[in-house]
C-alpha cells in the first residue's frame, strides 16, 4: 500500500511544474505585448512614438521622436537622466543603464523637434514633458541625446554584443606616449585632432561624445590656448584621409594631456565608434577665452521664501518656471490664479575673469523675443537651479528658460558694452557682470512640494558648455540648505564645476 504522503508530494510536484509552466507561457505574452506596445506607434506612425537609432543594438542610441509623420531628433540641453528613465519606459525596457549627449551615437540624422525637455519622471511618454515647441531649438547636429536602456532578462543578445556593451576606459599616459596634432585646417590653431601612439600610425579620433572638454586639453597640450570651438565633422578631413585610432575619449576638462583623459584601450587596438565616416574629432583653439565666475556670497545673502499667487506667475509659468503640480492645478482648478506656490529666490550674479567677452553662440537673427519680458534671449539655458537630498537625489528643479545677457555692473574704469534694451548686443565683457536679481521671473525654485529638511543646492552657470571658457571649475556653486516650514537658509558654499 503506497503511503498518502507520497501521493502529496506528486500532486504538488506536478501542481508546482503546471505554476512554472503558466507562468513561463504568461511571461512570454507579457514580452510579446511589450515588444508590439513598443512598435505599434512607430509602425502606425502616432505622433510622439519614439526610437533609437545609431546604437549597436535596439536598447541603445539617439533618440528620434515622429511629430506630423516625420522623424525629428531631441537636443541635449537640460537632457538627464530623468529623461531617460521615460524614454526606457516608454520603450518597454526595464530601466536605463545611462543616458547620453553631445552625439554620442553620431550626429543627429534630421532636424530637431525637441530641445529643453523638463520632465518631472512621472510622465509615461516624453511628449508629456515641458520643452520649447515643436522645431524650436538651438542646436547643432552634434547635440544629440540618446540613452543606453536595459535589456529585458530573457533578450535574446548576440554573443559581440555581450563582448562590446561596456569597453572600459583607460588612461594612457603611463603606458605609452600618444602624440598629437591638428591638420587639414587653414592656420595652424584649427584642424581634425590627429594622435600617435609609440611606433603607430598617425589617425583621426572618433567623435563619440566629443565636446569643449576634450578640446580644452587639445589645446592645452599644443600650446594653443583654449578651445574656441569643438567639432564632429569631417570639414577638416575625415576617414578616407585619416582613420580613427582613438575612442570613447572623455575628459574632466583640467588634464595636461590628451593621454591623461579616458579612452578606450588603443594599445590592444580598441577602437569603437557609433558615428558615421564622417564622425571626427576636430577644434578650433584660442589665445583668448572668456571665464564666468559664480558670485555665492550673493545667493547666500539673498536666498528666502516667498509665497506667491499664481495670479502673478502667469508670465512665469508660460516658461515652464514651476513645478508640474502648478500646471496640472491650472487645467484641474478654476480658482487656480487664487493658488500659491512656495518659491526659494536668490541672486545669481556672475562676472567675467577671464581675457574675451562672452558672447551667445546663436546669431542673432536667432534671438527669441519674449512678451513678457519685452527683451530679446539670446540664450535658452544659461544657468540651473537644482535642490538634492542628502544622498544626492533631485528633489527640486528650477527652470529657467532663457536668458538675456548685459552688463548689469563693471569694475571701476570698466565700461558697459552689452545691453537687452532695443535689441542690442548681448554678452558680458571682460571685468563685468550679469546679475539676476531675486526679483525677477525664474529666478528661484519651486518648492512647495518640498519636505521640510537639509539639503544640497547647485546653482551653474553655463552648465552644459555651450559656450568656450578658460575653465569650468568655477561655474557653480555647491551650497548646504535648511529648509523649515518658516524660512530657508543658505550657507557653507563652494564653488565647483556644473
Amino acid at each position: 500500500m503506497v503511503p498518502r504522503l507520497w501521493y502529496v508530494s506528486v500532486l504538488w510536484c506536478h501542481l508546482a511544474a503546471g505554476i512554472v509552466q503558466h507562468r513561463s507561457l504568461e511571461d512570454g505574452r507579457l514580452e510579446r505585448r511589450r515588444l508590439v506596445h513598443k512598435y505599434i506607434k512607430a509602425l502606425n506612425k502616432e505622433e510622439g512614438a519614439i526610437r533609437l537609432v545609431g546604437g549597436d543594438n535596439e536598447y541603445e542610441g539617439n533618440i528620434e521622436v515622429l511629430h506630423n509623420g516625420k522623424w525629428g531628433a531631441i537636443c541635449d540641453d537640460e537632457w538627464d537622466a530623468t529623461e531617460g528613465h521615460i524614454v526606457c519606459r516608454q520603450l518597454g525596457f526595464p530601466g536605463m543603464r545611462r543616458y547620453t549627449h553631445s552625439g554620442y551615437f553620431g550626429p543627429a540624422r534630421r532636424r530637431f523637434w525637441m530641445d529643453n525637455l523638463f520632465c518631472e519622471g512621472h510622465e509615461q511618454e516624453l511628449v508629456e514633458c515641458h520643452f520649447e515647441g515643436w522645431g524650436e531649438n538651438d542646436c547643432e547636429p552634434g547635440e544629440a541625446a540618446g540613452v543606453e536602456c536595459n535589456p529585458p532578462d530573457d533578450a535574446l543578445i548576440p554573443e559581440p554584443l555581450l563582448r562590446n556593451e561596456d569597453i572600459p576606459k583607460f588612461p594612457i599616459h603611463s603606458r605609452s606616449r600618444l602624440y598629437v596634432q591638428l591638420r587639414g585646417g587653414r592656420e595652424r590653431n584649427e584642424g581634425r585632432v590627429e594622435v600617435r601612439l609609440d611606433g603607430g600610425r598617425w589617425g583621426s579620433i572618433c567623435a563619440d561624445g566629443w565636446g569643449l572638454l576634450e578640446a580644452n586639453v587639445v589645446c592645452r597640450q599644443l600650446g594653443l590656448g583654449y578651445a574656441r570651438e569643438a567639432f564632429q565633422t569631417d570639414y577638416f578631413g575625415g576617414s578616407n584621409v585619416s582613420r580613427p585610432v582613438l575612442s570613447g575619449s572623455e575628459c574632466y576638462g583640467n588634464e595636461t594631456e590628451l593621454a591623461d583623459c579616458l579612452h578606450h584601450d588603443p594599445i590592444r587596438g580598441v577602437v569603437s565608434c557609433h558615428g558615421s565616416r564622417q564622425h571626427v574629432a576636430a577644434v578650433i583653439c584660442d589665445y583668448s577665452s572668456p571665464d564666468l565666475v559664480i558670485d555665492y556670497l550673493e545667493i547666500e545673502q539673498t536666498a528666502h521664501l516667498e509665497d506667491r499667487p499664481m495670479l502673478l506667475m502667469q508670465c512665469a509659468m508660460e516658461e515652464n518656471c514651476v513645478a508640474s503640480e502648478a500646471y496640472q492645478i491650472q487645467r484641474d482648478d478654476p480658482h487656480w490664479r487664487y493658488r500659491t506656490r512656495r518659491l526659494l529666490k536668490f541672486t545669481a550674479a556672475a562676472i567675467n575673469a577671464g581675457n574675451a567677452d562672452f558672447r551667445p553662440f546663436k546669431e542673432k537673427s536667432q534671438w527669441e523675443w519674449h512678451m513678457c519680458h519685452m527683451h530679446f534671449h539670446s540664450m535658452e539655458v544659461f544657468a540651473t537651479f537644482d535642490i538634492f537630498d542628502l544622498s544626492g537625489r533631485k528633489v527640486a528643479q528650477g527652470h529657467k528658460a532663457s536668458f538675456c545677457l548685459e552688463d548689469s555692473t563693471c569694475l571701476p574704469g570698466v565700461s558697459k558694452k552689452y545691453n537687452c534694451a532695443n535689441y542690442g548686443d548681448q554678452g558680458i565683457s571682460i571685468n563685468c557682470s550679469d546679475v539676476y536679481l531675486y526679483n525677477l521671473d525664474c529666478q528661484w525654485v519651486d518648492v512647495t512640494d518640498l519636505s521640510p529638511g537639509s539639503y544640497i543646492l547647485k546653482i551653474a552657470i553655463n552648465p552644459e558648455f555651450k559656450v568656450s571658457e578658460m575653465s569650468f571649475d568655477n561655474n557653480a556653486a555647491i551650497c548646504d540648505l535648511i529648509y523649515t516650514e518658516n524660512y530657508a537658509r543658505v550657507q557653507n558654499c563652494q564653488l565647483a564645476r556644473p
